[in-house]
């Protein structure tokens, strides 16, 4: 990517890492047009609701006005949930799929048809989008796992056109979302009726997982880095935890049957 005049698109630009991001990326001489449903401060914040097509062709219909042509988008918008797959209604499963997943897809359809030559497109993932899920992490990481499949299909096609698509994999970030981990959790600690037994326990594997949590900086330099190196690497991981590394190099048989020790009271007699 060039190194002047350079035009990059933000979802999620009022969260942790947003705001990371974007500062760091203006310091560099970036100009940053800022999406979020939040308030965002600075010229170039548009009110953006990524769920709603209507809101996003807005967004990609102002910017288009106002310079053109852009030259990256960076997507960091998405919502983190915790909950048994059996007992979480039905519009909170969509909900979360609806802004982690098809509101890429919605931004990317508005704003590739803005992209200059040899433009970027930079995705955030999770570090358990390749892993095999925790109990009650299922939610999210599928929409994790589902994003990486559509940022290296997207990744087949739009080199086609001259653009190059990236994914960064993050583990725990020193945001807000780590409180939003946190208070997910203990709802759903407090509202389970199948899990009453389990989930306290749960909760204290969270709890040693997130503690080894790292600056949004250190998010913010990697995408700089993506978006102004020669040849940006298709994935970037950060900061992926060790504990869940180690527990899928074993068989998955063997990592259902540890969970279920370790999270099972020994007088449940499930066995």
């Amino acid at each position: 990517m060039r190194m002047e005049n350079r035009t990059v698109v933000i979802t999620g630009a009022a969260g942790g890492m947003g705001c990371a991001v974007r500062q760091m990326l203006e310091k560099q001489g970036f100009t940053v047009w800022a999406l979020d449903i939040a308030d965002c401060s600075g010229d170039h914040y548009i009110r953006t609701d990524i769920t709603d097509s209507a809101s996003v062709e807005e967004a990609a219909r102002r910017i288009a006005g106002s310079c053109g042509k852009i030259d990256a988008v960076v997507h960091l918008a998405g919502i983190y949930d915790m909950n048994s797959l059996v007992e979480m209604p039905e519009e909170e499963f969509l909900r979360i799929f609806n802004i982690n997943l098809f509101g890429m897809y919605r931004v990317n359809r508005a704003f590739v048809p803005l992209l200059n030559p040899h433009s970027r497109i930079i995705m955030v993932s999770s570090e358990l989008a390749p892993l095999d899920p925790l109990p009650f992490t299922g939610i999210y990481a599928i929409t994790k796992s589902a994003i990486e499949k559509y940022a290296y299909s997207l990744r087949m096609e739009l080199q086609l056109l001259g653009h190059s698509v990236t994914v960064v994999r993050p583990g725990a970030v020193k945001t807000s979302l780590l409180d939003v981990s946190q208070k997910r959790i203990e709802r759903f600690c407090d509202n389970t009726e199948l899990y009453k037994d389990t989930s306290r326990r749960f909760l204290t594997i969270v709890n040693s997982v997130e503690t080894a949590n790292v600056e949004p900086q250190r998010i913010a330099a990697v995408i700089l880095h993506a978006l102004t190196c020669r040849r940006p690497r298709y994935l970037y991981n950060i900061n992926r935890s060790p504990l869940l590394l180690m527990l899928n190099i074993l068989p998955q048989r063997l990592q259902n049957f540890l969970i279920k020790r370790i999270l099972l009271p020994k007088n449940s007699g499930r066995g």
